[in-house]
């Protein structure tokens, strides 16, 4: 069917014009309503000059008509006409034309109606047209519209009533009113009339409110935590139709509140917030609205985005597993593994990475004590029942669309192909189906063991399977994976490889933070010790420091000389100290039985007496360390106070008296500080000098220890000679007593 053309200019204002201003005339009021409400098209056919010169003076006239439905109709066309008129006519025509109309109202409630469905849009077009005092009074006619019905009616309000739809149509306009009035003023000005229409007796009224909620938390920007309260009214609300409303903008909501919000920490609004929606997701998750819980559960991913790990790890990603693992709803099913998804590709944290997936897999958390409330959640890749098997290649099928294929095969992709062995029909069903998805995300060469694993799989099925429908479905997978590569156009397989590169980098990017979350709260860690450290090295300086100072304040006057006598004193003390505690005279060797005799006694004589002069020399070093450090501070104090003296007597004001002083005693503190060190390396100095001297005790023991060996083994050496000579002896014996005998022997035979 031809649509008619538009008739042109020329034609529309030499025969319509004229025909619609006569019509304007009629006697009928309800033919002058229906003309006037016909006026707005035929201004824009016929363009802005002919508006203003033939049609704006029979509007301004039809708006003081004696009928209250003329006077509606003209007032609506001449606020849509607004962007024809210029800004002469809207000061002059217009703007007088709005306020006698808003007195007008307080007395017609039709007149009220229409006056609350254009409030928004008169407004942001008569701003720059009203002056300071007319704005004032559009405000206070706004909130008064606010407010309409329970005023009249009070709590007791009839739903289809025009007071409910004044409301609702203030609602409607909220946004454009705050911008009207600036977001600066909006405390002050409209949030008492907001928080009323959130927490309307009427659903219909708080659904719009829900509404239109998005847009008033983009307004405020940084101020947005004034309409907390709201915000959690409508979470909590008892009506499903106002969590749909608020739910259809929600993501854009939490964005604003979740990101801007920055005072949200503080007394609990956070964890108010994380409360309201859980709460939410429960009583929509109660009720016969899958399609609501549905639509609840795919804006919850954007928490992921917006919150911490931690937070979503303990709160959002248990509640959303027990949906996944007890709902029986498919599409909820489908979508809280989207959701789970979402959460575990945007946790930063490697530990909680995986415990996500030995819930998926596995389903017990091997974290979680059995004396928690979900002691004994089900598993899915490896459970018992059939029915949690196929949820988990849903998961599989929306992690190949999330995760990269690096990721998916690490992790997904080995525990979806172990279900080839499942008994069950309808998951091999499932995996048959889910064959040419698993396949797109293997790259050669990478990939080819499990390429290889994924076609062991393929000929077990072809091979094995006995159901009819799993093997009619698994022969259209062979041919679809047999053109998979053949069919698949160049280009959208570069733009999946570039998307799958992108997601790869994100992955790693997140990888990235977690090691520099780490170094930083590292860092934090060991920047705070460092400051407790310093903070009480300080209180320990400053408490030196003041001890030496009233030391040194009661302690005698000393002059120049006898400070440097008493530092040549302590140099010589510190040279005259021996630094080897080696014996002058050795001990002479002794015999072997003055060694087993006095081997017992001699050892605890020499050690006692080894630690007797240990204890001596390390007190006599104390005692000269200690007895010269007051010295340098009194000759220090000393040489101070004189000049103290000597700047007081200088001055002769009481002001110039204070500032020396006071440089006179930051001198002396850093003269204390001097000392202290000094004395702080004296006592290095000593306490070397004592380890030196132990090493030489340690030295001498050694010393003695080797001349005891080499005594040893003299006297083992001189023991053997003697059995030596003690063995020829015996042996020369033997000799001469054989020759006596054969001696006799022969003496014997030559008398026989």
């Amino acid at each position: 069917m031809l649509c008619p053309r538009r008739p042109s200019n020329k034609r529309v204002k030499k025969e319509l014009l004229p025909l619609a201003r006569s019509l304007c005339q009629d006697v009928e009021f309800e033919v002058r309503a229906c003309m006037c409400r016909q006026l707005e098209s035929i201004a824009r056919a016929t363009g802005v000059d002919d508006t203003r010169t033939e049609l704006l003076p029979e509007l301004v006239e039809l708006a003081g008509d004696e009928q209250s439905s003329v006077r509606l109709a003209a007032f609506d066309t001449i606020i849509n006409l607004m962007e024809m008129i210029d800004s002469d006519d809207r000061i002059h025509v217009v703007v007088p034309l709005v306020m006698s109309v808003c007195e007008e109202s307080q007395a017609d409630e039709a007149v009220m109606v229409s006056l609350s469905f254009q409030f928004g849009k008169l407004c942001s077009g008569l701003t720059a047209s009203l002056s300071d005092d007319q704005k004032g009074q559009l405000l206070q006619r706004f909130k008064a519209l606010c407010v309409a019905g329970p005023q009249i009616e009070g709590n007791q309000t009839d739903g289809n009533n025009e007071s409910t739809l004044i409301r609702c149509n203030c609602c409607f306009n909220f946004p454009a009113m705050v911008v009207f009035a600036e977001s600066a003023h909006f405390l002050s000005a409209l949030y008492p009339s907001f928080s009323s229409l959130c927490c309307d007796p009427e659903v219909s009224v708080r659904r719009s409110a829900a509404a239109s909620f998005h847009q008033v938390v983009k307004l405020l920007s940084s101020d947005v935590q004034v309409v907390h309260k709201e915000l959690l009214a409508l979470l909590q609300d008892d009506a499903l139709e106002v969590l749909d409303a608020l739910m259809t903008h929600l993501e854009e909501t939490l964005e604003v509140v979740l990101s801007k919000g920055e005072n949200l920490m503080l007394d609990n609004k956070l964890s108010e917030l994380l409360s309201a929606l859980l709460l939410a997701e429960q009583k929509v998750g109660c009720s016969l609205r899958w399609r609501l819980h549905e639509k609840l559960l795919q804006r919850y991913s954007c928490l992921a985005r917006l919150l911490s790990g931690e937070l979503l790890h303990q709160s959002f990603t248990p509640r959303i597993f027990i949906i996944l693992t007890t709902n029986k709803v498919l599409p909820v099913q489908k979508e809280a593994a989207r959701t789970f998804c979402t959460f575990l590709r945007y946790n930063r944290r490697q530990e909680q990475r995986q415990e996500m997936m030995e819930r998926l897999i596995q389903g017990q958390n091997p974290l979680v004590l059995k004396s928690q409330v979900h002691h004994a959640l089900p598993d899915l890749a490896q459970g018992r029942s059939y029915w949690n098997r196929l949820r988990f290649l849903d998961v599989c099928e929306m992690a190949t669309e999330i995760f990269s294929r690096k990721y998916f095969n690490n992790h997904f992709l080995i525990p979806a192909l172990e279900l080839v062995h499942d008994p069950v029909a309808n998951v091999r069903y499932k995996l048959c189906q889910l064959l040419p998805r698993l396949r797109s995300s293997l790259r050669l060469p990478a990939d080819k063991q499990l390429l290889q694993q994924l076609e062991f799989c393929v000929q077990k099925l072809l091979c094995r399977e006995k159901d009819k429908d799993v093997v009619a479905t698994i022969r259209k997978t062979v041919l679809e994976l047999d053109k998979l590569d053949l069919t698949e156009p160049f280009q959208k397989k570069q733009e999946r490889d570039l998307l799958d590169q992108k997601k790869e980098k994100e992955e790693i990017l997140l990888l990235e933070m977690e090691q520099l979350e780490r170094q930083q709260s590292e860092g934090k860690l060991n920047s705070e010790k460092h400051t407790e450290r310093k903070r009480r090295d300080s209180k320990t300086n400053l408490s030196a420091t003041k001890s030496m100072s009233v030391s040194s304040s009661g302690a005698a006057l000393s002059s120049g000389k006898e400070m440097r006598k008493a530092k040549l004193s302590r140099s010589r003390s510190l040279s005259s100290q021996p630094t080897t505690s080696k014996p002058a005279n050795s001990d002479r060797p002794l015999k072997s039985k003055e060694l087993s005799s006095t081997s017992g006694g001699g050892k605890a004589s020499m050690l006692q007496s080894k630690e007797d002069s240990l204890r001596t020399a390390h007190f006599t070093m104390a005692t000269q360390s200690t007895s010269s450090m007051p010295v340098l501070i009194r000759s220090n104090t000393t040489s101070l106070l004189d000049r103290t003296s000597t700047l007081d007597h200088r001055g002769s004001t009481q002001d110039q008296r204070d500032h020396r002083t006071s440089n006179i005693d930051h001198r002396n503190n850093t003269m204390d500080q001097r000392t202290s060190t000094t004395d702080y390396r004296t006592n290095a100095i000593d306490q070397r000098d004592h380890r030196t001297s132990t090493l030489d005790n340690r030295d001498h023991r050694t010393s003695t220890i080797e001349q005891r060996d080499q005594r040893t083994t003299a006297l083992d050496q001189r023991s053997k000679t003697m059995d030596r000579g003690c063995g020829v002896k015996d042996s020369q014996s033997r000799k001469l007593s054989i020759n006596r005998k054969s001696n006799s022997f022969s003496v014997q035979s030559g008398r026989d």
